[in-house]
């Protein structure tokens, strides 16, 4: 039984195929957020806020 029930039922092959290609897509999207996100810090564009206890050095 399938655990969608909008989905057809497939054979293993088939399913590790699907689910290979669906996990691709996943890394690349995330491969290209990261670029994405490299590159704009080298720009400059970019700049995400530390929390506050990594943005100041304690005091010793």
């Amino acid at each position: 039984m399938s655990l969608y029930l909008d989905e057809p039922v497939h054979d293993s092959k088939t399913r590790r195929k699907l689910e290979d290609q669906r996990r691709m897509a996943f890394r690349r999207a995330i491969e290209e957020y990261a670029e994405h996100r490299r590159l704009q810090q080298e720009l400059g564009g970019y700049s995400e806020p530390l929390p506050a206890s990594i943005s100041r050095p304690r005091a010793a």
